[in-house]
């Protein structure tokens, strides 16, 4: 899937890498801020090559006035997409996360391969559409069909690369060690048995994909949960990738319901971030998804560690989880991005609003997470975002920058919402003011994806999940 003008010069099938693109910027993001008449360079390697401010266009392209950073999604399950809208009715007298991880598990048992690609697929095309470039998938569905296929690399692994090289975003792949049922070492359950790897498995599945690392997708590496892995095998996962990817990234859930704090407290005498702090040699390469309750001193001690956190606004109001003390994170120096996590929703508008409003409504005050430096919140946070996502994923370097991937938001400033707005303002409507999809263009790589907010694979993909979806939803 190629723009014909991608680049200036393609001779039999090659790229010709003397050559690159031009553009053209009249208001442009940069990580330093917004800056006027910007003059970019495409690399063929799909790089920023050049971004000079201040510059004259010349015959590059125009891209207009509200050109922005391109969002890495930091989390993402992607075959809980076909969950969301089917889990709001209370089934019970208590209805949290761990009667909705009922229904999920379910859903697990119904995936195969074919219904995960067209799940995926779709889910990838939309992640798109809103801005996302880059998808975190932190993957721990191992075995798929009924019965539950052995092979883990066709089953589960190949239906995603297959769904991210199609839809035409960029994936890293994270596989996940799930061992155990909980912190006092209870088997797995019979619908668990589906995301288990014993460490024999798991460094193997390692060696293959840092293999295949080429064919569509980069690779990390997640623990589960302390809850689902005892010390020495995190020990032992984390020193098998060491010796394959000694800079890749490394991802955890943690501290993201009181219930998992009060049982690591009751099992190993201390709190999960805590515990991880003084076992391991946590640093720049992690990130630590929702750390929802972690206190004063757990919250000063990992941000001196530069990890980043990965908050998921939506999923976490779904699913009742708690308030990320993010405004005590970010004036603590931490380094946050968002995730879509269950894909409830998918919008980097509404998880950035969320997190805002959630801040709000925890302090009863306006315009939380800001700083007297960057005082306008949608923009603040959408540049705090791509800094922590670019980290969290590993990419060369964040933003609108040469060397940094070549991924860019092109805003529809014709829009009621956006129109008359300037810079910092453009961001505060994109992430506030109400809930069309204000994203026009997206390039991923120096090859635009979406052009006038579409995707060449719109009909065919949304037929892909719908047939999916009735499958799903008509098994046993």
């Amino acid at each position: 899937m190629q723009s014909p003008d991608h680049y200036n010069t393609i001779r039999t099938g090659y790229l010709d890498i003397s050559k690159y693109m031009e553009y053209f910027a009249g208001s442009a993001r940069l990580p330093s801020g917004w800056a006027k008449n910007v003059r970019i360079s495409v690399s063929a390697d799909g790089l920023f090559e050049r971004v000079e401010p201040n510059a004259e266009p010349g015959d590059a392209k125009s891209l207009g006035d509200a050109v922005l950073p391109a969002m890495p999604n930091g989390h993402s399950h992607a075959f809980q997409r076909a969950m969301a809208g089917a889990a709001e009715f209370r089934a019970g007298s208590a209805d949290n996360f761990w009667s909705w991880r009922a229904g999920m598990y379910r859903l697990a048992k119904k995936m195969d391969a074919a219904s995960l690609y067209a799940v995926a697929h779709r889910l990838y095309v939309e992640m798109l559409k809103v801005g996302y470039t880059t998808v975190t998938e932190f993957h721990y569905l191992h075995r798929t069909g009924q019965p539950a296929t052995p092979d883990i690399l066709q089953g589960s692994v190949a239906p995603l690369v297959r769904a991210a090289h199609d839809a035409g975003i960029r994936l890293l792949l994270l596989p996940a060690l799930y061992q155990r049922g909980g912190f006092d070492n209870e088997p797995l359950s019979a619908a668990q048995q589906r995301f288990a790897m014993d460490m024999r498995e798991f460094a193997a599945l390692l060696t293959t994909l840092s293999e295949r690392q080429s064919d569509g997708f980069r690779l990390g590496m997640c623990i589960h949960s302390l809850r689902a892995v005892d010390e020495a095998n995190m020990g032992a996962a984390l020193a098998a990738f060491e010796e394959i990817n000694p800079a890749g990234p490394i991802h955890i859930h943690i501290a993201e319901q009181e219930r998992e704090v009060a049982e690591c407290l009751k099992h190993t005498g201390m709190r999960p971030v805590e515990w991880l702090l003084d076992r391991f040699d946590v640093d720049e390469r992690w990130c630590l998804v929702h750390a929802t309750h972690i206190n004063d001193v757990e919250l000063a001690a990992l941000a001196k560690t530069g990890a980043v956190i990965c908050v998921c606004p939506t999923t976490e109001a779904n699913l009742g989880d708690g308030v990320f003390r993010a405004r005590e994170w970010l004036n603590a120096g931490g380094r946050l991005c968002v995730g879509s996590d269950s894909n409830v929703s998918v919008s980097v508008s509404e998880e950035l609003r969320w997190l805002e409003y959630a801040q709000r409504l925890a302090n009863r005050e306006r315009n939380v997470l800001s700083t007297p430096e960057y005082p306008y919140v949608g923009d603040y946070l959408w540049n705090q975002a791509v800094r922590g996502g670019s980290q969290a994923t590993g990419a060369p370097r964040s933003g609108i920058t040469a060397g940094a991937h070549a991924d860019l938001v092109l805003v529809d400033t014709r829009h009621p919402v956006t129109h008359a707005k300037v810079e910092e303002g453009v961001l505060d409507a994109l992430v506030f003011a109400g809930n069309e999809n204000l994203v026009n263009d997206v390039m991923v790589g120096g090859e635009w994806r979406i052009r006038s907010g579409k995707h060449e694979r719109d009909a065919s993909s949304a037929n892909e999940y719908a047939h999916a979806l009735e499958g799903l939803r008509n098994e046993n």
